[in-house]
């Protein structure tokens, strides 16, 4: 009995994480600072979480096509409870994995690293891909 209920918990736990939902980004936040300290830049391979701290590095996949993007959660967001979005991609990150147009896709979403996560950046930094690189820098070993 307890196998089965185990069992139950793990497949529920990861179907939810199979069907999530992303959208993108910034139209109306570029330059504006984000929940973390820093400055939002749409260009940047960044994200907006609910569920992960800050400096959290998420491999996010598209559904549809099985594109990839390493993105770094640098923003909060109201989507969750608004439009029942898991996350909200830069508009460079979404472009790497869906057309602009789409607005909406099925993602699967991996955390790849938490050994940088932080509480907030003071001074308005600009993330760089310079910064990025050091984020990813766990994972490209």
């Amino acid at each position: 009995m307890k196998k089965n209920l185990v069992m139950i918990c793990v497949f529920l736990f990861t179907s939810v994480r199979l069907f999530a939902t992303a959208s993108w980004y910034g139209k109306g936040f570029e330059g504006k600072l984000s929940a973390s300290g820093y400055v939002y830049a749409a260009n940047q391979l960044t994200c907006a979480s609910n569920d992960h701290p800050f400096g959290t590095v998420l491999k996010v996949t598209n559904k549809a096509n099985m594109k990839s993007v390493m993105v770094v959660v640098l923003d909060r967001g109201s989507f969750k409870e608004k439009y029942g979005r898991k996350i909200d991609l830069s508009k460079e990150a979404f472009t790497k994995i869906a057309k602009i147009g789409e607005g909406l896709i099925n993602v699967k979403i991996e955390v790849m690293s938490k050994n940088k996560s932080f509480k907030y950046k003071h001074g308005k930094p600009v993330f760089t891909a310079k910064e990025y690189d050091t984020f990813l820098s766990d994972i490209k070993g």
